[in-house]
């Protein structure tokens, strides 16, 4: 079956009594039983496991090719659960040396305060990631690809290995690409992470998290600490990233299309010193993008003369890019990451460049996106 018919139909058969073909929205806390210990279809309260919820992590799985599916309130939200259950302290993890601001406020003021330690890796080559690892002690190999904010790329099925030998987990954060454009299982990695706010949402108005894993007794591991932590998407959350998925495809064609052309404008202009975009010949990891996505996703970095104040600059010129924070919505967006969503890798060794500007690039009509941006750069 095809990644649009999946996303369509996966976990999502019309209802048995009405025949909707919509997935409900099971609005409710808790079940009737049918005597003590006597679930209907294993639900009993819905932190531990709602209908809706169920839909949409079967379809997670279905997309990515993994084992399970879980879903939850928020990226972070999965993030933590994640860490929580694959590590302890004294534990150790590698993590990006590009990354988004969140994770790493994550690793740095809350899971070290329990114990995990982390090495930022030096850049996105395997040996990068090879020399951050500790023998013994690294329990998960963290990579983003494409990375947040620079885009740069990982070759993930070569940093599987090298995680592989060390007997660490590879967890991969797909959310700049989506399922469409890479399955990161596919290419040996052991936990796909999903920020579903973003493109498996795809409509700016739900905040939700989601975790699919490769290996059953790791999602069992997961899934216990999940109910056991509670920080579970709702059944109305569940139903909006369900809805997004299944505009998944098209979305994402145009979401590159239009990527592609406002790159061009930027990379003609001289007042951009450079552009990070994987789909440029010159970028470092062009190669390796083309071998492991189907394309080269929406979002485009990219640097301005003048430093911070014309970049800062550049974000309030723009009229129908939206300055704001998140990404993968429809509507197109701008934002200073150093300012803004990477404010708090400020002084570590993931600091963001000060004249770096981050374009989530819509589904709206190229040539006004081509038009908004020239004009924005001034």
């Amino acid at each position: 079956m095809q990644f649009e018919t999946r996303a369509i139909h996966a976990g999502q058969a019309p209802d048995p009594v009405t025949g909707a073909v919509v997935p409900p929205i099971y609005q409710t806390s808790t079940y009737k039983q049918d005597g003590v210990g006597g679930l209907r279809g294993g639900y009993e309260y819905s932190r531990s496991a709602n209908p809706t919820r169920t839909a949409l992590e079967a379809c997670l799985a279905a997309l990515e090719g993994g084992r399970r599916g879980l879903a939850f309130a928020s990226g972070l939200a999965a993030e933590d659960t994640l860490l929580r259950s694959v590590c302890g302290p004294g534990a150790h993890a590698v993590v990006p040396g590009d990354a988004y601001g969140g994770t790493y406020r994550l690793f740095a003021t809350v899971a070290q305060r329990w114990g995990l330690d982390f090495t930022p890796a030096g850049g996105h080559e395997v040996d990068d990631f090879r020399a951050a690892i500790r023998a013994g002690t690294t329990k998960v190999v963290w990579v983003e690809t494409p990375t947040n904010p620079l885009l740069g790329i990982v070759d993930i099925e070569a940093v599987a290995q090298v995680a592989h030998e060390a007997g660490a987990l590879l967890v991969v954060d797909n959310t700049f690409a989506s399922p469409y454009l890479t399955q990161p299982i596919s290419l040996g990695a052991d936990v796909v992470v999903h920020s579903t706010t973003k493109y498996l949402g795809g409509h700016s108005d739900v905040v939700g998290g989601a975790l699919v894993v490769a290996d059953d007794a790791v999602a069992d591991q997961i899934a216990f600490h999940q109910n056991a932590m509670g920080a579970v998407a709702g059944p109305f959350d569940s139903w909006l990233v369900l809805r997004g998925i299944k505009t998944l495809g098209v979305r994402m064609d145009r979401h590159c299309a239009n990527a592609e052309r406002v790159v061009s404008v930027l990379t003609a202009h001289p007042r951009v010193t450079q552009v990070l975009y994987p789909g440029l010949p010159e970028h470092p990891g062009h190669e390796v993008a083309g071998k492991q996505m189907k394309a080269y996703g929406g979002m485009v970095s990219f640097r301005v003369a003048g430093g911070q104040a014309e970049a800062v600059e550049v974000c309030n010129r723009a009229r129908l890019f939206t300055l704001g924070e998140s990404l993968g919505g429809v509507e197109s967006l701008i934002e200073h990451p150093g300012l803004m969503t990477h404010a708090s890798v400020a002084g570590s060794p993931l600091e963001v460049p000060a004249d770096l500007v981050r374009l989530s690039v819509g589904i709206e009509a190229a040539e006004d996106l081509v038009e908004d941006v020239a004009q924005a750069l001034g």
